[in-house]
């Protein structure tokens, strides 16, 4: 009898952790935008009638693997879009002034890669305006492109950043190459998923002890393979029709 009483309050207890902000939070990123104006501000893809890809880098700058990754880039002709963390760019500005200085579109990573789910709405328009800020020291104009740490933003979040004329980038073919892959995975897990429009996911900066060499290896087949099925690298602006 004693456990028939307790299934009472368990079944409290579970109810109230579904309902709980964080759930409701993990929740609402799973659901369909309601708002359709906000749903086109968030954008995965861009239209299947263009045979363009988009390669995105996220996480940089840092001084080991984003030069490389230029290099590569550079060799082979190619604009790609870099969503830069703030604290980043502060840490090498030089670095960041390059990707700037070889023509490659750079969006908004927030300052020091947080979880925009966790945060009060103050703290998240603090982490875009810093970062805006120094964009824009390298560019001259904020940027119209953000992409949120782990593709994490609540509508409220999405509204903000639609009523400041951004638009949120996230991705439809993730190379997951911030495991440290080795570039046969990483080649694979981008080939095997890209179709006409696709914004590919790939990182150009990491943290202590993490290891992009298979992304630095990796590139440059891809590039090559991308470019022998006919399609055009472009940046995300570009594939968008979005300005710059």
């Amino acid at each position: 009898m004693r456990y028939i009483r307790l299934l009472p309050c368990m079944l409290l207890i579970f109810i109230n952790f579904l309902y709980s902000p964080f759930q409701e939070n993990a929740f609402a990123i799973q659901q369909p935008i309601p708002n359709k104006n906000l749903e086109r501000a968030l954008i995965k893809k861009g239209p299947s009638t263009k045979y363009e890809i988009a390669l995105t880098f996220d996480d940089g700058p840092d001084d080991i693997f984003t030069p490389k990754i230029l290099d590569i880039l550079k060799e082979k002709k190619v604009k790609a879009t870099f969503f830069l963390v703030g604290y980043r760019i502060e840490k090498y500005p030089d670095i960041a002034k390059r990707i700037v200085q070889e023509g490659h579109t750079v969006g908004n990573h927030s300052y020091n890669h947080p979880d925009f789910l966790q945060m009060k709405e103050a703290d998240f328009q603090r982490q875009i305006n810093i970062t805006d800020k120094l964009i824009s020291s390298l560019t001259g104009s904020a940027p119209t492109i953000v992409r949120p740490p782990y593709g994490q933003i609540n509508e409220k979040q999405l509204e903000w950043l639609t009523q400041n004329k951004r638009v949120v980038v996230q991705w439809d073919v993730d190379s997951i190459d911030w495991k440290g892959l080795k570039s046969e995975e990483i080649v694979n897990n981008i080939l095997s998923r890209v179709r006409p429009g696709s914004i590919v996911l790939l990182h150009s900066g990491t943290g202590a002890g993490g290891d992009l060499s298979g992304t630095v290896q990796a590139l440059p087949t891809v590039i090559d393979d991308l470019r022998k099925k006919g399609f055009k690298l472009v940046t995300v602006p570009d594939l968008l029709d979005i300005p710059q």
